[in-house]
């Protein structure tokens, strides 16, 4: 009788320590936009903070890149996003925080910046992405510029009009890496050194599509009243057509999507693909509107 207890207690402490586990919240993985940081309390610390607040017990981990916050503000302009996603994914593959898996969340270029580790680096497994004002089809125009010196944003408008396709700009400017110029498609194609590739561009990476239909949910944000992100259609996979940059198509209607060359023709059959829209500029949104329309995905 006494064994017989003794296994039941056993059993007991086994179960509940299981619930324990499965209780604890999936982490979150943050990653700003450009001109901003991993920490600014206006930003990503607030982003952290109210995300803390709701789902107690949460590791988020907001992504640095570079040793310092000026670092790290500096290469959201100047640093190669492929070794900057090389990066990332070297980061979240030796968090044992992240190991079980974690949800991302893009502001801005940083959207895409996710899409690209996720679709290159299937561990830790990504559940959800979230991309929130995200350009995936690339930007054609530069009107604002959240830097901290007008000098800066003259400067990137004057590399990008120089040439955004010269390898030199390529290499140096974040911005150009995915500057999508619909009137010269194929140079785009050709030279361009990261939207090109994580859009399949030039081939077709079987690995790339299926690492992005392991996601749970794709959840994209577009602003209604964009007036930074060129054209704002590109926030929900949408772009000018091709050779004109007047008329702008949506996803389905892209070959992007009708040759279903990263899966999200059949991710959004299989309703992976969630389309938000939000009123208001880039970035601009409530405290309340987040609660309502992303902390579902975060729980």
């Amino acid at each position: 009788m006494a064994s017989s207890r003794l296994v039941l207690v056993s059993l007991l402490l086994f179960l509940g320590s299981f619930g324990c586990m499965a209780s604890v919240p999936v982490p979150l993985v943050i990653w700003h936009g450009m001109g901003d940081s991993c920490c600014n309390p206006q930003s990503m610390g607030y982003i952290k903070k109210i995300v803390e607040k709701k789902i107690p017990g949460i590791y988020v981990l907001s992504l640095e890149i570079g040793s310092n916050l000026i670092e790290d503000m500096e290469n959201s302009f100047f640093m190669n996003v492929n070794d900057q996603v090389t990066l990332v994914c070297d980061i979240l593959a030796k968090d044992p925080k992240l190991k079980g898996g974690y949800n991302a969340m893009g502001f801005s270029q940083g959207g895409q910046f996710l899409r690209a580790v996720v679709q290159r680096c299937p561990t830790p497994p990504m559940i959800n992405l979230i991309s929130v004002g995200g350009q995936h089809q690339g930007v054609y125009g530069f009107p604002r510029c959240p830097g901290e010196s007008s000098h800066l944003c003259d400067w990137i408008r004057k590399m990008l009009d120089f040439g955004a396709y010269t390898k030199t700009v390529q290499e140096r400017l974040v911005q150009a890496q995915y500057w999508h110029d619909p009137l010269h498609e194929e140079e785009y194609r050709k030279k361009s050194l990261f939207l090109a590739d994580i859009n399949q561009e030039r081939c077709i990476n079987m690995t790339y599509k299926k690492n992005l239909m392991s996601l749970n949910k794709f959840v994209m944000v577009k602003f209604l009243k964009d007036t930074m992100v060129d054209p704002p259609a590109s926030e929900w996979f949408g772009y000018y057509r091709s050779g004109q940059a007047k008329e702008t198509i949506p996803l389905n209607e892209t070959s992007l999507y009708t040759e279903d060359r990263l899966g999200l023709k059949e991710m959004d059959q299989a309703g992976k693909l969630v389309f938000l829209g939000v009123e208001g500029d880039h970035l601009h949104f409530s405290k309340e509107w987040f609660y309502k329309n992303i902390l579902p995905f975060l729980q």
